[in-house]
């Protein structure tokens, strides 16, 4: 081969592939977290060095170098930026390493930290720390507290402690401020509930629908349970070992046309459903519950809208998790939560019923065409 024609080879060999014809290019274009650490960039324009994920304007790719390591993109001479930390750790993981030592902080405090404290021992403002906070947990610092404390009131009186002993050693400086707020926090009065929630009546019937047998039961508060399945019995059973030591009392004709009106909504969406509920969850799950209650019917969300609507973006997990721990069928509707590529995911209760619920309320059917429900009632102390 002529000396010419070997020189050019070699020289096409060597010549750079263009960065924006670079695989890792479209990572930098979608700030792509999970590349951080993989590669890095640099920007002759503006002599910095960053991680693909970085936030700042996307650059011109003919000015961009991409390194293999980070020792390559020092080797530059370019100063590191300033907004993605190439150096250190990311902003994310940053953050959340400020929310975890915020989180221990308020667990460690006799009494609840104020806002502006948290955000100066994080040396940020109150404002920046607030939303970061939210971002990561889901939670208001003020929610993450109350739910902490609650916590500690559940774990003192499961131990045997007194009332008393409970609510100072989780951080209530008077016995009345625990007090307002006591029955929301436990469902029931400290009492009971340091008893197991012995003596709690549950109130409950059972339906028949299209969808198979529907059990709705209920405490003094309101609805606590609305709970689908093949076999009465077994939904008695799965009550039961729900509420172990209440008294479970079968329900009367008022109640059993209660559970009418659950039924008739399952056959007939556009019927509406309001009823006084007995939301038993954490507070990021009731957060999660009051949020889907805002779906219309006939409509869906993904749980990455979800997260969005409650101010926690990251949490599409934690999103998924509370929908799973929903007992309250229909009532708080997790059937209009589906995944992001519109598949239905999972379902308490069943895929299919997942399924007819959602076609039921995107076509709506006629009054008319449902027969009257079927009421089984359980008129026994313990079924």
């Amino acid at each position: 081969m002529p000396a010419m024609f070997i020189t050019l080879a070699k020289n096409l060999k060597s010549t750079p592939r263009p960065v924006a014809d670079d695989p890792r290019w479209a990572r930098i274009v979608a700030r792509d977290k999970s590349a951080d650490g993989e590669f890095w960039y640099s920007v002759a324009t503006t002599g910095v060095y960053c991680r693909p994920s970085c936030p700042s304007r996307r650059a011109n790719p003919k000015n961009v170098q991409l390194h293999d390591t980070l020792d390559k993109a020092q080797a530059t001479g370019f100063r590191p930026c300033r907004r993605c930390n190439p150096d250190g750790p990311s902003l994310e993981a940053g953050n959340a390493a400020m929310v975890a030592d915020a989180c221990r902080r308020i667990e460690r405090s006799e009494e609840e930290p104020s806002l502006v404290e948290l955000a100066a021992a994080a040396g940020r403002s109150p404002g920046y720390f607030h939303r970061v906070f939210r971002a990561v947990t889901g939670l208001t610092p003020k929610d993450y507290a109350a739910a902490h404390r609650a916590a500690r009131i559940r774990q003192g009186l499961e131990d045997g402690a007194s009332v008393t002993a409970a609510i100072y050693d989780a951080g209530f400086n008077s016995s009345g401020r625990f007090y307002e707020k006591s029955t929301s926090m436990l469902g029931m009065t400290p009492t009971r509930y340091r008893a197991g929630g012995a003596y709690e009546e549950i109130r409950f019937a059972v339906g028949e629908s299209s969808l198979g047998a529907i059990l709705v039961a209920s405490s003094q508060k309101g609805v606590a349970s609305i709970l689908l399945g093949d076999d009465p019995d077994t939904l008695v059973r799965d009550l039961q070992d729900r509420f172990p030591k209440a008294r479970l009392i079968g329900g009367d004709r008022d109640y059993e046309a209660l559970v009418a009106r659950v039924v008739g909504f399952v056959e007939v969406p556009a019927l509406g459903l309001d009823l006084p509920l007995d939301l038993r969850g954490t507070a990021f799950q009731q957060r999660v519950w009051q949020a889907l209650q805002d779906i219309p019917v006939g409509s869906t969300v993904s749980y990455a809208e979800i997260a969005e609507r409650i101010g926690a973006p990251k949490a599409t997990r934690a999103i998924a998790a509370a929908c799973a721990a929903n007992t309250l069928a229909v009532a708080i509707p997790c059937h209009r939560v589906i995944r992001k590529d519109g598949a239905l995911s999972g379902y308490a209760w069943g895929a299919e019923r997942k399924r007819a619920l959602l076609d039921r309320e995107a076509a709506p059917r006629e009054l008319g065409s449902v027969k009257a429900p079927d009421i089984a009632a359980y008129r026994s102390s313990r079924a």
